[in-house]
């Protein structure tokens, strides 16, 4: 993800979340954050997806994966993730995290299909609403484990 990237990212922020990250709040973890990694997906040069991660120690943390409304149902959400999945291990993670909303079956559908396991809940998490979130983490088996 680049600065040149940004008004890609926040489109599909805006058009995804209820209470979207701010263009600072991507700065910060492009400029500032030393465990931050933050990719985008492109088509003909258009980001029409992004993932923003932590690599910390041994865990991988998903703090935001996006496609844009449009390019959604096109699978590119799934490589996006085995993309993620993969680039954990690359790092040696041996565990991935997320939350997700507990109304967003979709996202919990395509995470169960990764090997992600609802593990907890974090009550209210959700500023917007005040929804729970589910805590969902995956094993990372090591490159050449049969991951």
């Amino acid at each position: 993800m680049r600065e040149t990237d940004l008004d890609g990212v926040l489109a599909i922020e805006e058009a995804s979340f209820p209470v979207p990250w701010s263009r600072e709040s991507f700065r910060f973890e492009m400029h500032e954050n030393p465990y931050a990694w933050n990719v985008v997906v492109k088509t003909s040069g258009l980001v029409v997806g992004f993932a923003c991660l932590w690599a910390l120690d041994e865990e991988l943390k998903i703090n935001n994966i996006a496609i844009h409304p449009d390019w959604r149902g096109r699978g590119l959400g799934t490589r996006l993730l085995r993309w993620i999945l993969d680039f954990g291990r690359s790092e040696g993670c041996a565990e991935a995290t997320l939350e997700v909303r507990p109304s967003n079956e979709v996202a919990r559908t395509l995470y169960r299909r990764h090997g992600f396991e609802e593990v907890g809940r974090r009550k209210g998490y959700y500023r917007d609403t005040h929804e729970d979130a589910i805590l969902m983490t995956a094993k990372l088996a090591p490159e050449g484990d049969g991951a």
